[in-house]
């Protein structure tokens, strides 16, 4: 999907999550289009070292993210592409730069410490990777396809010196033909001698000084003896005169003296069993390290089969490796949208997981009602519960509790159906295998939440609960419902009521769920149920028909019929619409029921995929597939007049939906943003990627304590560093703790300190001698025991009885009595006397309102 412009108002950008497949769309200024996240490529994950700090760049679709290894937060979103970024690399002239190439066409240069754009370089055509060399100040590698659309070029573009913030960069300069688009295709080596491209079975390589390319083909038979050689990634030695190649048979293979295409020589090393992912030599070429589908990074130590070293179980494939430029650091991207960060002793110390990316989503998006997380597929037979306000994974709940083979031939057991209730006590799952059509491995679960743990624990596990696929599973969510109940449809035909019982036996109390009822229609196969917002109803669509039932007797009360095809979708209305009925037939129908009249209030032709009601309010949001993309329309059940449509919210298909409940809610004045005001509305793409609507950038969504990470971390570590930052850092720590307890403590600030301010900006060759300015220097930094509290500076004093003044009546008799008190104790013995701090926090205790303690 490419980038487009539309006039309406709304703005589709991505949203600060972690790698996370996460985006939001803005109200203003203009409406943008951007790709889905695509894996890191592999100048898309670097890692920088500085004296205190440490840095990863991680390309997420059309943004940049900065994160911070020691906290592993996103300390900034770089966002300025209208495209999906390509190519990360940091300035070699400048290691506080960071360059970053885009399908968009623009090559843009970035002060990552402080999150700003510097300069934009417009290259006009598509730009698939970017690569930097120390040596080329004024220019940069990108790869390019202009002709066909499956041939891809290396060029050198000269980046012109101006003062404007927009530059044309036209100058484009050829260098290799026929190159893969993927960044780990192509290497540098030997600090820019030469540069080295793999495509299907041809390795080139390009030598600059003498301006000739040598070419080396490896056979494409498929016997025995070269079965699956083609090449799939490529790294040069730092230093020495050595290229290593990734094959798909799981082959590394080191090649030497390849200026001569006759005396040129390889060596083998194979320990993968699939194709090799990536490569990456160490800062000083002495080891190399190697990843794929093994989820397992392979040190090979002096690029020797026998000496080898392993990091197993980093949990989903390999597909990008990364080296700081220090040589302390390696940094692994993964196929689930993970980061693992691993020091240089194979030890991983720690993992950035972004929104997990899973074969498919079957469960759909639901909100936990405790945590007020997403929650979806996750790793194979797990449920992911993620944070969208820290953009961060909560935990994996193991649902299915076994071992996962990666196997793409062998036929796993698959979490199919998830379904919260009761508040969040209890949660329902669905696990299914089937080998043949006759061959059904059927299971539900019923996990019930511990406090004490916190966290889910199964209470009932039920084998083969029908005879067919589940359909659909809801729980009954009433206010006012005495019991538990969970409803399951089925393609047998059937749909099951199920109840918490009491289940106490001799040794313990307990609860468990059991079949209270069983229903059919005509044996139709039943394909939805819900139930509507008090509990009274329940609606289970049969095929082209939908049933409504008495939940208190489960009598069927009425059915109505639409021979437009099987219902896809159901849903009650809520709040003052909760006398209607919705449905979505397959053939693009959209009904909606009047349960009061029995009889079908109005219907649309409208292909929707996705529709979900707001919990806080009558709205309705249903997406509709067109030939061009995914539109969103926003309704009320009562009225058939769409509250709110934007056209083309994606290019792709929209798969889930759902609406999260805001802690605060919003006023947006608009008319047609109201529907806002209350819930968020997510949804989630074929792709996997997941976009919301929102009013803030990806920048403004950061927290300010990780922007404050960031500051603290640009202080070089110096010895003025641990003297001068950490009395700062105690400063602001102790002007924290007085905001909050509101006493009026004068620290002195180190930036007015003559001592400090002539040390440091005085020129050294003027300074007088060190043993002048060492006491003085070393009494500044010492807080004088003269300023310790308000109450014994004259101007503070002035500012609290000012404030104490509008006190009433009441509270200033309460203080003249106090002092009476102390004066006629002050003839005998003085055993306690109140300071004004503490007739201060006196009389706060006596404005605290105490009436709610009647109500107990």
């Amino acid at each position: 999907m490419y980038a487009q412009r539309k006039t309406t108002t709304g703005r589709l950008t991505r949203g600060p999550n972690s790698c996370a497949k996460y985006r939001t769309l803005r109200f203003h200024p203009r409406t943008q289009f951007a790709r889905p996240s695509k894996p890191l490529a592999r100048n898309a994950g670097v890692i920088l070292q500085r004296p205190n700090q440490r840095y990863i760049f991680c390309v997420s679709g059309d943004f940049i993210k900065v994160y911070s290894t020691a906290t592993e937060e996103c300390v900034h979103i770089l966002q300025g592409h209208r495209n999906l970024v390509t190519g990360i690399q940091l300035n070699p002239n400048n290691h506080l730069q960071l360059y970053s190439c885009s399908v968009d066409g623009t090559i843009k240069l970035w002060d990552y410490i402080d999150g700003i754009l510097i300069k934009t370089f417009r290259v006009g055509c598509e730009l698939h990777a970017l690569f930097t060399l120390s040596h080329a100040e004024d220019s940069v590698f990108v790869t390019i396809n202009k002709e066909k659309p499956d041939v891809f070029q290396l060029a050198s573009v000269k980046l012109p010196k101006s003062s404007s913030q927009e530059i044309e960069a036209k100058e484009l300069s050829f260098v290799l033909d026929y190159v893969n688009q993927s960044p780990k295709c192509i290497a540098f080596g030997n600090e820019g001698e030469y540069v080295a491209a793999v495509r299907d079975f041809y390795l080139s390589v390009y030598f600059f000084k003498k301006k000739t390319t040598t070419r080396f083909t490896l056979s494409s038979s498929r016997n025995k003896k070269h079965a699956r050689n083609n090449f799939t990634c490529v790294t040069c030695h730092p230093k020495e005169d050595c290229i290593a190649t990734g094959h798909k048979d799981g082959k590394i293979r080191l090649w030497r003296n390849f200026d001569d295409e006759k005396k040129y020589t390889y060596t083998c090393l194979h320990w993968h069993h699939d194709l090799v992912m990536d490569l990456a030599f160490s800062v000083t070429g002495s080891s190399l390290l190697s990843g794929g589908r093994e989820s397992v990074l392979v040190e090979w130590r002096e690029a020797a089969e026998k000496n080898k070293e392993f990091l197993p179980r980093l949990g989903a494939t390999i597909e990008h490796i990364s080296v700081s430029p220090a040589g302390d650091l390696f940094c692994t991207s993964h196929s689930d949208n993970k980061i693992t960060i691993i020091h240089r002793n194979l030890e991983a110390s720690a993992v950035i997981q972004g929104l997990v990316k899973d074969r498919s989503i079957f469960t759909g998006l639901m909100i936990d009602p405790r945590t007020k997380a997403l929650v979806l597929n996750g790793k194979p037979g797990h449920l992911q519960f993620y944070s969208l306000q820290s953009d961060k994974q909560l935990y994996n709940l193991d649902i299915i509790q076994q071992e996962y083979i990666n196997d793409s031939g062998l036929i796993q057991i698959e979490l199919t159906k998830a379904a919260f209730g009761c508040y969040g006590n209890w949660l329902a799952t669905v696990e299914q295998r089937q080998e043949k059509e006759t061959e059904l491995e059927l299971q539900m679960k019923l996990w019930m939440y511990n406090k004490k743990t916190q966290g889910f624990v199964l209470n009932t596990k039920v084998n083969m609960p029908h005879e067919d696929h589940i359909t659909a599973l809801c729980f009954c969510n009433a206010e006012k419902s005495e019991s538990s109940t969970l409803v399951t449809a089925s393609k047998d035909g059937h749909f099951k009521v199920w109840i918490l019982t009491d289940d106490s036996d001799i040794y313990k109390k307990a609860v468990g769920w059991t079949c209270d009822f069983v229903g059919s229609y005509h044996k139709y196969q039943a394909t939805n149920c819900c139930f509507s917002e008090d509990g009274s109803l329940l609606a289970v669509s049969f095929e082209e028909i939908v049933t409504i039932w008495d939940s208190e007797t489960w009598e069927l009360k009425c059915t109505f019929c639409q021979r437009a095809g099987k219902i896809r979708h159901l849903c009650f209305g809520r709040l003052t619409c909760s006398k209607y009925l919705l449905g979505v037939t397959e053939n693009g129908i959209l009904c909606c029921w009047n349960l009061l009249s029995c009889a079908l209030e109005w219907s649309t032709k409208l292909n929707v995929r996705v529709m979900e009601p707001d919990p806080n309010s009558e709205n309705i949001a249903a997406i509709a597939q067109s030939s061009v993309g995914s539109d969103l329309f926003v309704f009320k059940p009562s009225e058939p007049r769409p509250l709110y449509i934007q056209k083309n919210i994606c290019r792709e298909e929209v798969l889930w939906g759902v609406f999260v409940p805001r802690d605060v809610p919003e006023s947006f004045t608009s008319e047609a943003y109201q529907w806002l005001n209350r819930s968020q509305f997510y949804f989630l793409t074929k792709s996997q990627s997941l976009l919301t609507f929102s009013t803030q950038s990806p920048e403004e969504k950061l927290t300010p304590t990780s922007k404050q990470l960031l500051a603290e971390e640009s202080l070089p570590t110096t010895p003025f560093y641990f003297l001068l930052g950490k009395h700062r850092k105690e400063q602001q720590n102790d002007k924290l703790n007085e905001a909050l307890e509101n006493e009026l403590v004068q620290l002195p600030l180190t930036e007015n300190i003559p001592a400090i301010s002539e040390l440091l900006r005085t020129p050294a060759h003027v300074l007088p001698s060190a043993s002048f300015l060492c006491s003085m220097f070393v009494n500044s930094l010492l807080l004088s025991k003269e300023t310790k509290s308000a109450e014994e500076h004259p101007d503070d004093i002035d500012m609290v009885e000012e404030k104490e003044s509008d006190d009433s009546d009441e509270e200033n008799n309460f203080t003249e009595k106090i002092q009476d008190t102390n004066n006629t104790d002050l003839e005998e013995d003085i055993i306690y006397q109140l300071s004004k701090s503490e007739e201060k926090e006196l009389k706060k205790f006596r404005k605290v309102d105490y009436s709610w303690i009647a109500a107990l």
